[in-house]
């Protein structure tokens, strides 16, 4: 197996863990996920496909590198709303947004482009911390699993970066 799918595959099994984790935490746990949660599940599952599909068409290099750059892309709106999010949680109690309608209401009334405003701009469901982990809030668990992934598909699909770190590693 090329060092490429098999990191490929490596991206893919972290992205289906991150999601099986976000689907155990809302069915078992009981943690709805806000608006700007469901964005970053997006990114991650949409992290995923491009792993998926670099995995199984294990492309040549230049195909190889559109897919690093479609997977940092993906790497960087997911940790844009991770922060945007951590920052809502962050923000004094009285300069929180109030609560607003639902995602799915809102999808139902309002063309794409303005749930996606609304949704970046936070609401007050946005900023509850209902879990930590070694004090951090899920956010920001996010944002460090997709510069982890952005990573991981860059070096994945660059063969420039592998090869330059193998002869770091050889000196």
């Amino acid at each position: 197996m090329s060092p490429t799918r098999a990191l490929n595959g490596l991206g893919l099994l972290a992205c289906l863990g991150l999601l099986g984790y976000a689907w155990y935490a809302q069915s078992a746990l009981g943690l709805e996920p806000c608006p700007l949660c469901i964005f970053q599940r997006v990114g991650i599952a949409a992290s995923g496909v491009l792993f998926l599909l670099a995995t199984l068409q294990n492309p040549k290099p230049t195909g190889a590198r559109v897919y690093g750059s479609l997977l940092l892309l993906a790497a960087i709106a997911t940790i844009g709303v991770a922060a945007r999010h951590l920052w809502i949680q962050h923000l004094p109690e009285g300069a929180v947004p109030s609560c607003g309608a639902t995602l799915n209401y809102m999808l139902e009334v309002f063309p794409l482009t303005d749930v996606i405003r609304k949704v970046l701009s936070g609401s007050g469901e946005c900023a509850r911390v209902t879990w930590t982990f070694l004090g951090l809030s899920m956010p920001g668990w996010v944002l460090i699993a997709a510069a982890g992934l952005g990573a991981l598909g860059a070096y994945a699909n660059f063969p420039r970066l592998r090869g330059s770190s193998q002869q770091i590693a050889q000196r």
